[in-house]
């Protein structure tokens, strides 16, 4: 305030020397003492009105500046409109007022002094940093010019360059090519990376776009990839939380960022309310997508989350989680085997859920053809058992999880989670409640998945095992997936089976190459890849589709719903009746035998009688 009613005074002083020129007249210099005694004292109430001493002027910005503006304006109105009723009220016979130019003047040399002194502060900062912080020596280019890339670069130089000192941009607009942002030069197109970092020996690449399709990161990755410089990437829209963003969550690239589609996202808000208040069932509750579900879940505030498991150190995880992070719902854990039917049953009676997620099954497609009596026991009469449960407790919805693995399936897996889903579609005929089924391709970074595995193998130094150089496969996230289930469940109307729009399929191969330069390492040269053969039950692809099913769109452009088959419910309740009889002593040629009667197409053979 000290120095504000100094600059004031200054800028009094100022106003009406420069309207008379450095010669002001005897009569003026009344007005003037006046103006400066009036100014002090409106112009500093006005500036504490405004909020301008309590701010951290060393972060101004174009806010700030309009602060000083609006207030600037209202003290010299203020100011102005004092000496004018002061001047008629003391000598009403003679003009008494500030010249129109003075008052102008005054103005001008306000915003200039008086914002002046604030921003002086910020640039005196900044200049301070660079200065007296050596920082770090890494030299890092920033590819994206837009709000992200301003948003990196400020960051970095916020924390004194200790994470490395931004170079320049790079950004395919036309119009930004040879100007600067933050003092800092747009060095050319994605086209010129590769000249720009050998040109200014840059250290490290961030990429800066974080809306961009993964067809734009995996070109920018391969033509980073030869430079041998470090890659890191702005995390995506979910992980920019109203624009704020620092260092600490750029990232390195990650394999989900070279799908070649944009994720799948629904506004949850819209589509849980229906599990608000309600008591929630989620069976396989500390798997990876299980354990998605429930926090996801816990968001919409169920009335109860029961969380069913087989693995009690998995469910004391994720229990604590939640508790830690959403302390306020009701959490239940239950330790169940989905194929102990009389358990099932006490803990529908006991808890009476409104919605089920039943995320619990035997996934590992060559684990199944090595025990696929357990395969069908645990995925078909576990599955049972939860959905005649449901039924009887008048379950609202009930949400089972497929896989793409379910369409014409050639794996024992494949084809007992195509048999749960004729199994869900059989009982909805016949239920109050609701039953649907959500198929989808693998999940990246859920247990038993590819990239766990090679991630494991590059850290060991390799070798990284792929199958086949030509198997393909379709790709989500487990935020995506589990994302799906609770949309699913929110459309169900009963009977369908959903499906995501996946985008195009992504060969193993690819993906093994990208995860291993993105580790820093170069195919075949540092970390060998090495192709073991196709494993039993695999397929070289996979499909979304059996060739009876079509497809229905919904209100969501990525999702579809599968055409329901034509059922016969009595060959269901026969397998069902024999594994329940004879389960854990059917022999594999029985067990293919037994699903080969709902799905005649899986693995063609002479059929064999069934002992009963």
């Amino acid at each position: 305030m000290l120095i504000d009613a100094m600059l004031i005074n200054l800028a009094a002083f100022g106003s009406f020397y420069l309207r008379f020129e450095g010669d002001i007249p005897p009569g003026s210099y009344q007005i003037y003492y006046h103006t400066a005694v009036a100014g002090t004292i409106l112009y500093i109430a006005v500036f504490y009105v405004f909020g301008l001493y309590n701010r951290l002027w060393q972060y101004a910005s174009t806010g700030e500046l309009l602060s000083i503006i609006y207030a600037v304006t209202v003290g010299t109105g203020g100011t102005a409109a004092v000496v004018y009723f002061y001047g008629v009220a003391k000598a009403a016979s003679l003009p008494f007022r500030m010249p129109h130019s003075s008052a102008v003047l005054l103005w001008l040399a306000m915003v200039f002094l008086i914002g002046g002194s604030r921003f002086i502060w910020r640039i005196l900062q900044e200049n301070a940093f660079d200065r007296h912080v050596p920082g770090s020596q890494k030299q890092v280019l920033i590819v994206g010019a837009g709000d992200a890339g301003v948003l990196a670069a400020r960051e970095l130089k916020n924390r004194n360059y200790r994470e490395g000192r931004p170079i320049g941009f790079i950004d395919d607009d036309r119009a930004k090519q040879k100007l600067h942002l933050l003092g800092i030069p747009v060095l050319g197109t994605r086209k010129d990376i590769a000249r720009v970092v050998k040109g200014h020996n840059i250290d490290e690449v961030i990429i800066a776009m974080p809306s961009a399709s993964g067809e734009s990161v995996r070109e920018i990755v391969q033509i980073c990839e030869k430079s041998g410089v470090d890659l890191k990437i702005m995390p995506g829209v979910y992980d920019i939380i109203s624009g704020d963003i620092n260092v600490n969550p750029i990232r390195q690239v990650q394999v989900e960022d070279l799908l070649g589609r944009e994720p799948v996202c629904v506004d949850l808000e819209e589509v849980a309310g229906y599990v608000s208040g309600e008591t929630v069932f989620i069976t396989g509750a500390g798997g990876s997508i299980g354990s998605e579900i429930c926090r996801q879940i816990a968001k919409f505030n169920p009335g109860k989350l029961v969380l069913l498991g087989h693995g009690e150190n998995s469910i004391f995880d994720i229990e604590q989680e939640l508790r830690a992070e959403r302390p306020g719902i009701d959490y239940i854990t239950e330790i169940l085997d989905i194929k102990d039917r009389e358990k099932v049953c006490l803990l529908f009676d006991r808890y009476k859920p409104g919605v089920v997620f039943h995320a619990a099954a035997h996934k590992h497609v060559p684990l199944m053809e090595k025990n696929p009596e357990e395969a069908l026991k645990n995925n078909v009469l576990g599955t049972q058992n939860l959905a005649e449960a449901a039924d009887r407790v008048k379950v609202k919805t009930f949400v089972s999880i497929s896989t793409d693995k379910a369409v014409n399936p050639t794996s024992i897996m494949g084809a007992t989670k195509r048999t749960v889903e004729l199994l869900i579609q059989s009982l909805d005929l016949r239920s109050q409640t609701k039953f649907v089924a959500v198929r989808f391709g693998n999940v990246l970074g859920s247990r038993g998945s590819v990239i766990p595995t090679f991630k494991r193998q590059i850290a060991n130094g390799g070798p990284v095992t792929v199958t086949h150089p030509d198997m393909v496969r379709y790709f989500m996230t487990i935020p995506e997936a589990t994302q799906l289930v609770i949309q699913a469940g929110a459309m169900a109307q009963g009977g369908e089976i959903f499906i995501l729009d996946m985008g195009k399929p992504v060969k193993i191969v690819d993906l093994a190459k990208d995860l291993i330069r993105l580790s820093g390492f170069e195919p075949e040269v540092d970390i060998k890849i090495q192709f073991t053969g196709i494993r039993p039950g695999e397929k070289l692809y996979e499909e979304l589709l059996t060739t009876e099913e079509g497809t229905t769109s919904t209100k969501h452009s990525r999702i579809f719903v599968a055409k329901p088959n034509v059922i016969d419910v009595k060959l269901l309740e026969e397998l069902t009746h024999i594994v329940r009889e004879r389960g854990s002593y059917l022999t594999r040629d029985e067990v293919i035998e037994l699903l080969q009667t709902v799905i005649p197409t899986f693995r063609k053979k002479t059929p064999k009688a069934v002992a009963k």
